[in-house]
């Protein structure tokens, strides 16, 4: 089974799969929190989605409570966060966890994945992101700390858009 058959909760509760939310394209995966100091992050994630979404590319945030609690709410909780808040459109799934023994499939395969600095393993804190690429290979990972818009996560966006 490949990263994009992976089976997955959106945040409303209906069952998909990673190929259906990416639609077969380039994506940007993040875990991400309400309640962290990277939470504005958000904003750029936000334009990454609008800029790119023509081409079929989207963002996908998998919000996660495994860091210091930053991500407390319910479901609607999230969701009305992130809409009220930051204008998120971009689609966002259960909550799960991306580390230890009740790490969801996706970020198994993820965290095998090294970062520029030849880091692998486990999700360092909330907003480490991943570009993928159509057939769900991992083209990047980025730490926690690079912002969606630095040029760098834009250049490994735009090469997996070819």
């Amino acid at each position: 089974m490949t990263i994009l058959e992976q089976s997955i909760a959106r945040l409303d509760g209906t069952d998909t799969t990673l190929a259906d939310l990416t639609g077969g394209k380039p994506a940007l995966l993040v875990n991400v929190a309400s309640k962290c100091g990277m939470t504005p992050q958000y904003t750029a994630l936000e334009e990454l989605q609008k800029s790119y979404e023509s081409k079929g590319f989207t963002v996908i945030g998998f919000p996660c409570n495994q860091f210091a609690g930053q991500e407390p709410g319910s479901a609607e909780e999230i969701q009305e966060f992130c809409s009220a808040t930051y204008g998120v459109t971009f689609p966002l799934t259960e909550k799960i966890e991306v580390n230890g023994e009740g790490r969801h499939p996706i970020y198994t395969e993820l965290a095998r994945s090294a970062d520029q600095e030849g880091r692998d393993g486990d999700i360092q804190w909330n907003f480490e992101k991943f570009v993928i690429s159509s057939d769900g290979t991992v083209v990047q990972r980025f730490s926690p700390q690079v912002a969606p818009d630095d040029d760098r996560v834009v250049r490994a966006i735009e090469s997996a858009l070819g």
